[in-house]
């Protein structure tokens, strides 16, 4: 009785495995674009410490996001990051900004050991993402901070790129963003290349130690005659 009903349930299974097989879609994996930078020549350029580069929390992940109308977000059905963002942001910017200065003395933080360098940029993402139906946004700040630990700029930058709405081309709108951002950092880097170089403090001498005061001898006064009136008589 058993028998029959085995090739019948082999037959469903295999259907049900077909079935599932055909609803299952590839997710696509995605890079920031980087554009094509400039391979800088310089390798006595402008020295430039960047970062640390902060990135906002809710980009931390791999799940690639998508702005919602109502301004909230999901994560993508069809794609992911291939990676770190933040990673592809760093590597992103460095390669723009060194190709905008034309110097090979652009460092990711931490500097390493012995890099001194003209200027420091404070970067933070606050914002990065798009919709099929919402633009790429960037928003960010930087702070540049010169050879003497003083503040010489500090913006806020809000950027926006339109798209076709296709996953890629969102992921293509958000590096160009990214290749934006750098251009407009350059630009305020560069008057910050010729710093006058830091004059060391003068040391201070040693003080000179005053030679003992030896008190003089008081002077005897020199005996005077004494002339009185009075005369000598002999007899």
């Amino acid at each position: 009785m058993t028998a029959p009903r085995l090739p019948l349930f082999f037959m469903l299974a295999g259907l049900l495995g077909l079935a599932g097989c055909s609803t299952h879609k590839p997710v696509s994996l995605y890079q920031l674009d980087s554009g094509s930078p400039v391979q800088p020549a310089q390798a006595a350029g402008m020295s430039v410490l960047l970062g640390p580069v902060v990135v906002a929390d809710y980009l931390q992940r791999e799940t690639l996001l998508q702005r919602q109308n109502d301004g909230s977000l999901q994560g993508s059905l069809d794609g992911r990051w291939a990676g770190s963002l933040s990673s592809d942001i760093n590597q992103l910017m460095l390669r723009q900004v060194a190709g905008q200065l034309d110097s090979q003395r652009v460092v990711l933080a931490p500097a390493p050991t012995g890099f001194t360098p003209d200027v420091q940029v404070l970067l933070t993402i606050t914002r990065l993402d798009s919709g099929k139906s919402q633009p790429a946004i960037l928003d960010a700040q930087w702070r540049l901070i010169d050879r003497r630990g003083q503040v010489r700029d500090n913006r806020i930058v809000h950027l926006q790129e339109e798209h076709t709405g296709t996953t890629a081309s969102q992921v293509q709108a958000q590096g160009v963003l990214l290749q934006h951002l750098a251009q407009q950092l350059s630009v305020a880097l560069k008057p910050l290349a010729n710093q006058p170089p830091i004059a060391e403090a003068p040391r201070k001498q040693a003080p000179v130690q005053a030679k003992p005061v030896t008190p003089e001898k008081p002077k005897m006064p020199m005996a005077a005659p004494i002339r009185t009136d009075m005369e000598v008589f002999r007899f």
